[in-house]
Order: structure tokens, then C-alpha cells, then sequence
């Protein structure tokens, strides 16, 4: 579990491919590596993943075709600075909402609207997942929980406003139009809207 509250923007400082599966690493910093183990999880740009190595400072993951193919990881190279949030422990504060690190797709960035230190984004979304987006809903971006401040369902888009906190502590200072980020929903969310949808259908149904 996360809480969408982004601790480190960190570089990756290796990345290599093994028969399919890719390799990266990350230096921790010493308040990351407090009680860090091989098989803990850790959220990288909003994804799930488990530590398989760790050597001094150096944390390593790895990532299979699936996750590459979803996600934004596959676009990482040496430099490339992610978001990173450690799992919480039991009774941690939510600052965010409830997240799990399971991605559902990548979303493009389309604008970005900067004025008198406001941000706003707008991304281009997919419809099997946008449905589960509404105004002033949850939505976790590369790892980040957000509001989404407008939407257009029609157009399968919607943005987010970023306040300066935001840009300092995560990557999104970083990003151009054409970007593309990672999306997980809010899951309260989704099982709202397929339970209503399920009732609806069997309504219909008899």
C-alpha cells in the first residue's frame, strides 16, 4: 500500500535487459534505506515494484514485458529522474489516498498551462479506464495522488493543477507535452462504478 505522497525524486543510475526482463537501480538515500530488504516494495513512478538486490546504497528491480508494456518504465535510461515512495507501515498517516502501485495504462500529456507559479496538465486518457475519472475524483499520476480538476468525458480527457510543492518534489517540473505518465484509478472508485454498472445490467436484464 501507498499513500501517493512522493518521498524522493531520484535517478536511475543503471539500466540493462536480461532475456526480456529489464534491470535498473537506484541510490537510496540513507532515510530510504532504513529497514529496506530484498523482497520489500517500493513505487517507481507510481509502479509496484519489488527489490531483488541491494548492494550498499544501490537498490536494484526488476521489470517484466507486461509492466513494460503498461507503463512508462520501459522509457527509463541512466539519469532519468522518478518518483519513489516506500510502502507504508501500519497506522502511517494517508496524506494522499490509498493506493497499489497497480498501473493501468500511460496517459499523454497534451497541455501544460503555466501562470503566476499555477500548473495545470491536461492528459489524453483512454475510455475503458476514463470512466472511473470524475471531476474533483482521485487519481494517482507516476506515483503522485492528485485531484482532477476538469474533465471532459466525451474527449477522454482531463487535467490536474499542480501547486509549486508538487514541482519541486516530483518529476513533473520535468515533463513536455507528449509524455506520457502513469495512471493508476482510484479503486473505491472503480468498484462503485462496476457495481452500479453490474446492477444496472441486470436490471435491464429481467
Amino acid at each position: 500500500m501507498y499513500t501517493g505522497i512522493v518521498q524522493e525524486m531520484l535517478p536511475i543510475v543503471s539500466v540493462e535487459m536480461d532475456g526480456g526482463i529489464m534491470r535498473f537501480a537506484i541510490d537510496f538515500p540513507d532515510a530510504l534505506l532504513t529497514d529496506l530488504v530484498v523482497g520489500a516494495s517500493v513505487s517507481v513512478n507510481g509502479t509496484c515494484f519489488t527489490v531483488t538486490t541491494i548492494e550498499g546504497s544501490t537498490v536494484y528491480f526488476d521489470a517484466i514485458a507486461e509492466t513494460l508494456r503498461i507503463t512508462n518504465i520501459g522509457e527509463l535510461e541512466s539519469g532519468t529522474l522518478v518518483n519513489i515512495e516506500r510502502s507504508a507501515a501500519a497506522g502511517a498517516e494517508i496524506g494522499g489516498h490509498i493506493l497499489s502501485g497497480h498501473v493501468v495504462d500511460t496517459a499523454k500529456i497534451l497541455d501544460i498551462e503555466t501562470k503566476e507559479r499555477n500548473c495545470r496538465m491536461t492528459f489524453l486518457g483512454d475510455p475503458d479506464w476514463m470512466r472511473y475519472v470524475f471531476n474533483k475524483g482521485y487519481l494517482a499520476i507516476n506515483g503522485c495522488s492528485l485531484t482532477v480538476a476538469d474533465i471532459d468525458a466525451e474527449g477522454a480527457r482531463f487535467s490536474v493543477n499542480l501547486i509549486p510543492e508538487t514541482l519541486r518534489v516530483t518529476n513533473f517540473s520535468l515533463l513536455a507535452v507528449g509524455d506520457r505518465v502513469n495512471i493508476e484509478i482510484d479503486q473505491q472508485t472503480q468498484a462503485i462504478v462496476d457495481t452500479v454498472e453490474r446492477t444496472l445490467e441486470r436490471q435491464r436484464a429481467g
